[in-house]
């Protein structure tokens, strides 16, 4: 078998030690590998790099297309980007798997039997990051869901059920309060589960979701969920598991993937030969498993699990009484290594096989996108809604009017329901005629506002899409 070229990072803290345990696994089981070293992470950031990453290291990414990365650690204090959200952005990973798996009666655990696939979208929702302070009293964050995002990671976590013989794929979103973002991630979710009609397909809110996986783990295979939900849910799941240190971690895309373990550096523990290297470990089998070594991903796999079973065990997971014997990073690899080709008795032995390329969707497609007004957000601190409205009100023009101002979303003007606190941001919503409104319109409007004295803070537009609403009805419309 010809090597396949990888890019490793030895990281920082525990970093180091746990990525020769993992390589020293990895090469006993067979795994070929040509590997490239690079160095990321607090050294570098140190040396006055804000992204944590070298281009010459960038450039080894592009290359091999294959990142085994051990946990790093940030500097405090400002200015530093997350290497991981630029990893991600840079090289595409939209898809970030974790498994979470209980390993009762060897680690302990709250839930024996779990056995739950977290498939996160990994690139937008809130993670893209754009955020906007608006006025002295109102901050924003926009969250960004869009229809191929969307349908790259539904797909892939129906093809991942697929490839492993998986019974169902359940929907977590939030889309009875987020009708439009989240109800496109739901949508598009239905959508793709009737091309796998051997698959269980469901759909929660995620908040009575959440609480069914915390205490029900079992009803679940593999849960597919926007970035927010699945970062969270995911640590969450890991944890009732048994430990986030045994948990790895996948980020696929097209051309690209990192693998990793999902706990920090835990720099206290780093040069003791303390670690446990499992999370990363079972990162390394996952990324076997994806270039194709899918023999050798079992043989790891399998081997790390008898080794639960003998009971040799790190001091995160020893409990008098179930394990046998309390050792360091470097002797629990040589015992994994020395457990190569054993299968487990007790635990259920693990098979891989490789998922395969998906089609990036197509970009979509209306015939007919009309727009009827916008929104306009001022800033305003001289008086109230009742003392506002009516000086809106009178900067439309004879093809926009206003229809209702808000504050923080709620309705203030006109005919408020109660009395709500209010911030110094009001939402302005104008309205003309479906199909007759102009951005030579939208310009008039804004022009009035400007003459009017008030300061624009943003303004959105309000469309149709083939007929279809564009935007969200405010109270009262």
């Amino acid at each position: 078998m010809a090597k396949t070229p990888i890019t490793v990072a030895h990281g920082d803290g525990i970093g180091p030690e746990i990525m020769a345990a993992t390589l020293h696994i990895l090469e006993a089981a067979g795994a070929q590998l040509d590997i490239e070293t690079i160095e990321i992470g607090e050294k570098v950031y140190l040396r006055g790099n804000s992204s944590g990453i070298e281009q010459s290291s960038i450039d080894s990414l592009l290359r091999t297309k294959v990142f085994l990365k051990a946990p790093i650690t940030t500097p405090q204090g400002g200015g530093f980007k997350s290497l991981n959200v630029t990893t991600r952005k840079m090289l595409g990973l939209y898809a970030n798997v974790r498994p979470c798996v209980a390993y009762h009666p060897f680690v302990q655990t709250k839930h024996q039997g779990m056995d739950v696939v977290i498939v996160r979208e990994n690139e937008e929702d809130l993670y893209a990051g754009i955020e906007y302070q608006l006025s002295a009293d109102v901050t924003q964050s926009l969250k960004l869901i869009t229809r191929r995002g969307t349908e790259r990671i539904v797909r892939y976590a129906f093809e991942y059920a697929k490839a492993n013989g998986r019974k169902k794929v359940t929907c977590f979103t939030k889309d009875n309060i987020m009708k439009i973002s989240d109800g496109l991630f739901h949508k598009v979710f239905d959508e793709i589960a009737k091309e796998y009609p051997e698959i269980e397909n469901e759909h929660w809110i995620v908040d009575i979701g959440a609480a069914k996986l915390a205490d029900t783990p079992g009803v679940f295979d593999v849960i597919v969920m926007p970035n927010l939900y699945g970062d969270i849910l995911s640590d969450v799941a890991a944890q009732i598991a048994g430990s986030v240190g045994l948990a790895g971690s996948s980020n696929i895309g097209t051309k690209y993937a990192m693998f990793e373990a999902i706990h920090g550096s835990a720099p206290r523990r780093a040069g003791q030969n303390l670690a446990n290297p499992s999370g990363l470990l079972l990162g390394g089998v996952m990324m076997l498993a994806h270039i194709g070594q899918t023999e050798v991903a079992q043989r790891v796999h399998n081997a790390w699990l008898k080794t639960l079973e003998d009971g040799v065990h790190t001091y995160d997971i020893f409990k008098e009484g179930v394990s046998k014997q309390k050792v360091g990073t470097k002797e629990f690899a040589d015992a994994v290594a020395a457990n190569v080709g054993k299968l487990p008795e007790f635990l259920k032995p693990v098979q891989y096989k490789e998922l395969p390329v998906l089609p990036e969707p197509k970009m979509p497609h209306y015939d007919k996108i009309e727009q009827i007004g916008v929104d306009i957000f001022v800033n305003w601190t001289a008086g109230t809604a009742s003392q506002l409205g009516p000086q809106i009100a009178a900067l439309g023009t004879d093809k926009l009017k206003l229809i209702f101002i808000s504050n923080r979303g709620t309705k203030v003007y006109p005919n408020a329901f109660g009395d709500p606190v209010t911030a110094d941001q009001w939402r302005c919503r104008f309205e003309g005629t479906l199909g007759d409104v102009t951005q030579e319109d939208i310009l008039a409007l804004y022009t009035s506002f400007v003459k009017g004295g008030f300061a624009i803070i943003k303004s959105e537009g309000l469309f149709f899409y083939d007929g279809q609403r564009g935007y969200s009805l405010g109270q009262g419309q």
